[in-house]
């Protein structure tokens, strides 16, 4: 079976199952293809009603990264439809495309990979598991907080006092990850928690978001209140700074 056809068969026997708790969060989603690429391989997971949010950014370069983005997407899809969401559920979930996606590898086929982060709430706490450079933040009184650290070649030169965050910034492989699905046989993903207080807002986002030189405390602050519009304000700003990979960004705010 491909991955498309994985990630279309998961969708078709997933079962919706009811949700009858009190909503106190809202969100929004956005993806964009970009201003240079053709081919937009983020996929996007926005289900607030399951307390469930993720992206996954297809491995630019890769064979077929959309589709391994698309398989994440709909095996989280799957468990929170099936209402199993837990860490050790999305985990679980993530290591079976894991290993499908290293199998295919293994077996001759062209690589084929996604980095990914994923958060979902449960007793007014937030967990965020990851891999890769897909990150996670959150605005509390007027501070942005990056809850998760980068998988990547330069992050690791960052940690060892090798690099400055303006050499960083400027490094050829600024953007070689050193963690992914489909990368390794066995899927090593990080783990982080918040609490989430009325007023909070999280954003999840691809790297093409956060790669754009721009100042994203002062940008998500001063951006218009309602959520699509602050959405749209963050595309557009990436946009501007010249869109040079897919744009994808989710905000979820508690309310």
């Amino acid at each position: 079976m491909n991955l498309r056809a994985l990630a279309g068969w998961l969708r078709q026997t997933a079962a919706p199952a009811a949700d009858s708790a009190a909503c106190y969060v809202r969100s929004v989603s956005r993806t964009h293809v970009g201003r240079v690429r053709t081919i937009n391989e983020d996929r996007v997971l926005d289900m607030s009603e399951h307390r469930l949010w993720a992206i996954a950014d297809g491995m630019g370069g890769h064979a077929a990264g959309d589709a391994a983005a698309e398989a994440a997407i709909a095996m989280l899809q799957t468990v929170a439809l099936d209402g199993q969401v837990s860490a050790d559920s999305l985990g679980a979930a993530l290591s079976e495309v894991n290993r499908h996606l290293h199998e295919r590898t293994r077996q001759g086929s062209p690589m084929s990979g996604a980095t990914i982060v994923a958060m979902f709430e449960k007793n007014r706490a937030m967990t965020i598991l990851w891999a890769g450079d897909c990150r996670a933040y959150r605005l509390r009184d007027g501070q942005l907080a990056q809850l998760t650290h980068d998988h990547t070649v330069v992050q690791e030169l960052v940690d060892q006092g090798a690099l400055d965050a303006a050499q960083a910034a400027l490094h050829p492989q600024a953007h070689v990850v050193t963690r992914a699905l489909g990368a390794a046989e066995d899927l090593l993903l990080d783990r982080a928690t918040s609490d989430a207080l009325a007023g909070d807002l999280f954003l999840l986002c691809s790297d093409g978001l956060i790669s754009a030189p721009m100042a994203l405390d002062r940008l998500i602050q001063s951006a218009p209140r309602l959520l699509p519009s602050r959405a749209d304000s963050l595309i557009a700003e990436a946009l501007s700074c010249g869109g040079q990979d897919n744009i994808s960004l989710l905000l979820v705010e508690i309310i």
